[in-house]
């Protein structure tokens, strides 16, 4: 084990990949106990630094000074030997152990006689920093934020003073988040440095002493945060000055494109996740879902695409009944689908930009001629995509799942959008991104709108739900609680909806 660390720096470090010099000649330093933020939208080269800190990348140029003795840090296990640990952004974890068995994995000789000993540390690390965290429980058992505590605990146990936390409130509900700055305030006060990773300004305000805000690969501010404000560092991350999208112009939608009557369908679990929904949405709307995550969201989009079967109830599409559609046939009715795991779902990660690109329509005039496929067709059609939709990749070829998220997000919306929908359904299609990106979604959400598409917005994030939409729904436990004109939804108001108090929400309106 190293001895604490009392001071880093960074100095100079240049990387470069194939066609992307991902840092140039950084500088960062950081002292015991402070949380120093990494700020800069998706590509700007965060995660790259980080991972040579963490000796999973060797830079370039440079040089990495610990206590300001020069160290050279060639994996993972000599960062943890030096006392630097790491929570990855997708954790670490076999669900199938407890979590003391996780913590000790890779460490222990003698796996079982090590167990207790290990059991009563994790004890005492939990207790020190107030992680709720029970190290018999199987990790397949634990929420998002309690996999992420695990990891926490996993660095601290193998002696990390200095913690990377890689967007760690990425895949947090608000609860959580508020949860985790909790805690990296209480082990900051008790002497460890953290890093943090992040794109989310009100996080970064929250719990951060100093930000250096990266963009395109070079450090472009190291501010102290009680000196700064969320508005200039944003300007400083995208490099203009940011205002948020708003909707404009009269609201005058027209027939509806897409009706939900009385719909019931049943979770994972069995029970019924939706329960008597109904909703109206209208050509040239964007009608809202506003919601705490868990409440039907997921099970509503995917029984709107065809993905999830009703078990009563009646939908319908374009004037035609689609409840009993396949999804291919949804589609070709006319419904855009940008689902929650854009990797996974939206996209085919192994496939080519220009493959997913005409995913859902390859069997189709132009794209096919006589059963084969027209390549010339499709490389224009492609090229002409990802220039419109500022879609960042080396070449057309270039596998999806190799881009950021902001840009595997752009490939969806390119691809449902061009095809001319007649309703979108959108669920959390800016969870994870940036600001830029985040701008650039709304944008198109809103010419998607005054082109006469009517949009299904389903978002836990309340401020964009009241810039974008025209009227918002509140689901709770599978139920729409209420539909309201976004001139009448202030957050309280939203807020009671959100935990099922109706009449509260009355009174207050």
């Amino acid at each position: 084990m190293g001895e604490k660390i009392e001071h880093l720096e960074m100095r100079g470090i240049t990387k470069r990949f194939p066609g992307v010099l991902s840092n140039n000649k950084v500088n960062i330093q950081l002292k015991t106990g402070e949380v120093l933020a990494i700020l800069g939208e998706n590509g700007a080269g965060k995660t790259t630094l980080m991972n040579i800190l963490y000796g999973l990348y060797q830079p370039d140029a440079g040089k990495i000074l610990l206590n300001g003795k020069s160290v050279r840090i060639n994996s993972p296990s000599e960062a943890i030997e030096l006392g630097i640990g790491m929570v990855h952004q997708h954790f670490m974890l076999v669900p199938t152990l407890t979590v003391c068995e996780n913590v000790i994995l890779g460490l222990s000789k003698n796996f079982f006689m090590d167990l207790k000993t290990a059991a009563k540390r994790i004890k005492e690390i939990t207790d020190t920093y107030g992680l709720a965290i029970n190290p018999d429980a199987y990790v397949w058992q634990l929420s998002v934020g309690e996999q992420q505590r695990v990891e926490i605990v996993k660095a601290l146990y193998r002696g990390a003073n200095l913690l990377i936390l890689d967007e760690p409130t990425a895949v947090l509900t608000p609860q959580e988040a508020n949860d985790l700055i909790q805690l990296l305030k209480n082990m900051s006060e008790k002497g460890n440095s953290i890093i943090l990773i992040s794109h989310k300004l009100n996080e970064v305000m929250a719990v951060s002493d100093r930000v250096t805000v990266l963009r395109d690969g070079e450090v472009c501010a190291d501010v102290n945060t009680r000196e700064t404000s969320q508005e200039e560092l944003a300007r400083l991350m995208v490099g203009r000055d940011m205002a948020p999208c708003r909707r404009e112009g009269a609201f005058s939608p027209g027939k509806p494109v897409l009706e939900l009557q009385d719909v019931f369908a049943r979770g994972d679990k069995g029970t019924d996740a939706l329960a008597g929904v109904s909703l109206r949405i209208r050509e040239g709307e964007i009608l809202g879902i506003a919601g705490v995550s868990g409440n039907g969201q997921k099970e509503l989009a995917e029984v709107i695409a065809g993905l999830r079967k009703t078990s009563r109830g009646k939908i319908v599409l374009n004037g035609k009944e689609s409840t009993q559609m396949s999804p291919s046939r949804i589609i070709e009715q006319g419904l855009g689908y940008i689902p929650e795991d854009r990797i996974h779902v939206g996209t085919i990660p192994s496939f080519s930009i220009w493959e997913n690109l005409i995913l859902k329509d390859h069997h189709q005039p132009p794209f096919t001629k006589h059963f084969l496929l027209q390549n010339r067709t499709i490389m224009s059609h492609s090229s002409s995509q990802v220039e419109k939709y500022g879609i960042k990749t080396p070449t057309l070829e270039t596998p999806t799942g190799r881009l950021s998220g902001g840009n595997i997000q752009r490939v969806v919306l390119a691809r449902e959008i061009t095809r001319k929908p007649v309703a979108l359904v959108a669920a959390y299609p800016t969870r994870g991104l940036d600001i830029g990106a985040t701008e650039y979604l709304h944008s198109k959400l809103l010419e998607a709108r005054s082109n006469g598409i009517g949009v299904l917005l389903i978002s836990e994030d309340l401020e964009e739900l009241t810039n974008v939409c025209d009227r918002i729904a509140v689901l709770y436990e599978g139920r729409i609680m209420k539909v309201i004109p976004v001139e009448e939804a202030d957050e309280r108001i939203l807020g009671l909806l959100m935990a099922g108090i109706a009449e509260e929400a009355q009174v207050q309106a």
